[in-house]
């Protein structure tokens, strides 16, 4: 795997956990709402979403305005843009 290849990757996997916050944004805010800290945040937005710290940490530093539905699919767009740059599709 390129140089480019990780980028795209890493973005996408980025994206996939934003999208996937916005789509149970409740249950996100609930559990930032009921953490003790930051780290114990990360963790549990982690295992809600299935994703890494970096999806989560990305998650937690998404402001609120960006939660609106069009905010939503220009992330989706953008996921799809970069699916299509990978030699995989995936």
């Amino acid at each position: 795997m390129d140089g480019d290849e990780w980028q795209i990757r890493q973005e996408l996997m980025i994206l996939a956990a934003l999208v996937q916050a916005m789509d149970r944004r409740d249950e996100v805010f609930q559990i930032i709402e009921d953490s003790a800290d930051g780290n114990e945040a990360i963790r549990r937005v982690g295992q809600l979403l299935g994703v890494g710290e970096l999806g989560s940490r990305a998650v937690l530093d998404l402001q609120a305005r960006r939660f609106a539905r069009d905010q939503r699919q220009a992330l989706a767009s953008r996921a799809e843009e970069l699916r299509a740059m990978l030699p995989d599709g995936h």
